[in-house]
């Protein structure tokens, strides 16, 4: 592993994302996935930024039995999408799925991901914001996309790494890889210097 400061350290990604675990992958970031179910309700004032970090955190807090181990790194993240302040979580159906769509054509939306590490020590969090244009798209088009990629776990209720993503988007200011659930850049500077 390139980080040395983590060579001996467990790291657990708290997450089932397949699209985090694949970036940490590709970070070349040895770890395990375990995941504890956590309430991911908020308090109604925060806002976007907020909102990530205090369930990044909420998420890391349930951990707190295994980071009573002296070597384990916990890394735990939170993605949502917003438009016009309001927030865009998974999709609780077909048709609220095309609802999100049909709101974000051809208009811009923000991505929040607040990621936190924790470790015995100490726990760090930070956010990462991108901005997603879409183009404007016919209700074919997200007709087809909604019962062929079926994006119900996915915050907005797309996956910028899948059909959507490649015909959809206009353009992108700032991370993509926030936008997929993870800012690696960002994380591996964290990681770096933890």
């Amino acid at each position: 592993m390139h980080l040395q400061n983590l060579q001996h350290k467990e790291i657990i990604l708290a997450s089932r994302s397949p699209r985090r675990q694949q970036l940490l992958q590709q970070l070349g970031i040895p770890f395990k996935s375990e995941v504890k179910d956590t309430d991911e309700s908020f308090p109604d004032h925060l806002k976007n930024e907020q909102v990530v970090l205090h369930l990044a955190l909420k998420k890391a807090i349930a951990f707190e039995d295994a980071l009573e181990k002296e070597n384990t790194v916990i890394i735990t993240a939170d993605t949502i999408v917003v438009y016009k302040e309001d927030i865009l979580n998974k999709p609780v159906d077909r048709d609220d799925a095309l609802k999100m769509l049909t709101t974000l054509s051809g208009n811009m939306h923000e991505v929040f991901t607040g990621v936190c590490i924790a470790s015995k020590e100490k726990k760090e969090i930070f956010f990462d914001r991108s901005e997603v244009y879409f183009r404007a798209f016919t209700r074919e088009d997200i007709e087809y996309y909604v019962d062929n990629f079926k994006p119900f776990d996915k915050a907005g209720s797309y996956g910028i790494q899948d059909w959507f993503g490649l015909t959809c988007i206009d353009k992108i200011n700032g991370c993509f890889y926030n936008v997929m659930g993870l800012p690696t850049n960002k994380l591996y500077q964290y990681l770096k210097n933890f």
